[in-house]
């Protein structure tokens, strides 16, 4: 079975000769701190091995738990924020039907507890009023302000609208495995309940019961997507040599480009099914790297689409950007282009081809303008949009975000910047505990 592939050409054509090769000990020296659990946030590195140490049996578990689940409910709602949900909506996004909500699959995969949106919340509740439905509280502590809300909300009305006894079996908690809000509410109610890891942070969660248990709620493989996985574990171990290990080059590649003055990486899909796989690695990269005033700035475009709206800016605009194509090989359907007897669209001369090709010839060409006008390109090769497919790009981006991060210096397994924010918002609401903070805010306020 062939595996996913990396071109650096279209990006190294940017760059002094050898200037990616000089990174290459660099990225040797970051995968094997890694590896031996020397580099900083090594009490995070749980997810560096974690595809080879799932079990069938473990597998089987979930797989089970969410028959349960697809057998007694019409609609799930996983409630999560973060790397909490991103993960698993990128993977059912990407293998689900376009429209498939308008064919009322059953069950609908939600997912809400990743904002405050009143009027979202209440349409939510609204939308589950004649719904059998169940949920998957994902949180480690319980606490976070915006599923915690949530799963208060849901919870209150599962057990309303199908009593006690269902919504027990209907609600299943991922948490801590002994602390926090959502083990004790999970221990006392009798939840079903799986574990994050405690060495495994969200935004590298995904292959754990987090983004595994809604996935196959949703109906899909989650056994194929670990086997991806394990297959690019292997693929992009530390004594795999640099010019095979992808995952190495892609670090070297894109710290060499961050050197040399290009600040924003911008993720490029030419199919509407992977604009949540964009989001998770925005996330990944994003809360990995962006720390001590460094790091590169992860965006991302969903082409062709965007070529209309964000296409002059890469075109034309600063030249601080480089890109980063994934590009599936083969779609799973067939559709040729009709021929037209009046041709007022002057079309024809397209028509017989596969709208993929056409896709394709319009991916090629945006490439190859966007080169000639000074935006280095990575390009990933993925041969199909299947489960296994998935888990082999997300273990490369994990362990290609993991080389990176130490690369650049930074810790990439924390995440200190986001803790300002909730602090400021608990002073605001007079939280208990805040006191001093909300009175020094409210100074700061008036003055401005």
């Amino acid at each position: 079975m062939k595996n996913i592939s990396l071109d650096i050409k279209k990006a190294t054509c940017f760059l002094q000769p050898g200037a990616v090769e000089a990174f290459e000990p660099k990225v040797k020296a970051a995968q094997e701190a890694l590896e031996n659990g020397t580099c900083p946030g090594n009490d995070f590195l749980g997810w560096l091995h974690l595809p080879t140490s799932i079990t069938p049996a473990f597998l089987d578990d979930i797989v089970a738990t969410a028959q349960v689940l697809r057998e007694n409910c019409e609609a799930i709602v996983v409630a999560g924020i973060g790397g909490s949900y991103l993960g698993a909506k990128a993977v059912i996004e990407a293998l689900s039907n376009s429209f498939g909500w308008l064919q009322s699959p059953k069950p609908a995969i939600l997912f809400a507890g990743n904002n405050i949106g009143e009027d979202y919340l209440f349409e939510l509740t609204e939308y589950l009023k004649d719904k059998k439905f169940g949920v998957i509280n994902i949180s480690k502590s319980g606490t976070t302000t915006e599923t915690a809300l949530t799963f208060r909300l849901l919870k209150k009305q599962c057990e309303a609208q199908r009593g006690k006894e269902m919504a027990k079996k209907v609600i299943v908690a991922v948490t801590d495995a002994k602390r926090g809000a959502a083990r004790t509410c999970a221990d006392k109610e009798g939840y079903k309940s799986y574990i994050i890891p405690d060495n495994v942070g969200g935004r590298f969660s995904v292959l754990t019961p987090v983004g595994l248990l809604p996935i196959a709620c949703a109906g899909f493989d989650i056994k194929a997507l670990v086997e991806g996985a394990q297959q690019m574990e292997k693929a992009c171990g530390k004594d795999v040599p640099t010019e095979e290990n992808l995952a190495a080059q892609y670090a070297a590649v894109r710290n060499a480009l961050y050197q040399n003055g290009k600040k924003i990486e911008i993720m490029v899909n030419y199919q509407p099914k992977l604009h949540f796989m964009s989001e998770w690695w925005k996330q990944l990269y994003g809360e990995s790297e962006g720390k001590d005033k460094k790091g590169i700035f992860p965006a991302s475009v969903d082409f062709t689409t965007d070529l209309h709206s964000m296409g002059q800016w890469i075109q034309d605009g600063e030249r601080t950007i480089f890109e980063t194509v994934i590009s599936i090989e083969e779609p799973e359907k067939k559709l040729l282009f009709p021929e037209d007897e009046e041709n007022l669209d002057g079309l024809n001369f397209l028509a017989g081809k596969r709208v993929d090709e056409v896709n394709k010839m319009a991916e090629l060409g945006t490439r190859l303008a966007h080169v000639d006008g000074g935006v280095p390109n990575i390009r990933i090769s993925v041969p199909r949009l299947n489960e296994f497919y998935l888990g082999q790009l997300i273990y490369f981006f994990e362990i290609g975000c993991g080389i990176s991060g130490n690369v650049l210096g930074v810790n990439p397994f924390n995440q200190p910047g986001v803790e300002a924010y909730k602090k400021n918002m608990f002073a605001l609401l007079d939280k208990p505990g805040y006191e001093a903070e909300s009175a020094a805010i409210k100074e700061r306020l008036k003055s401005e």
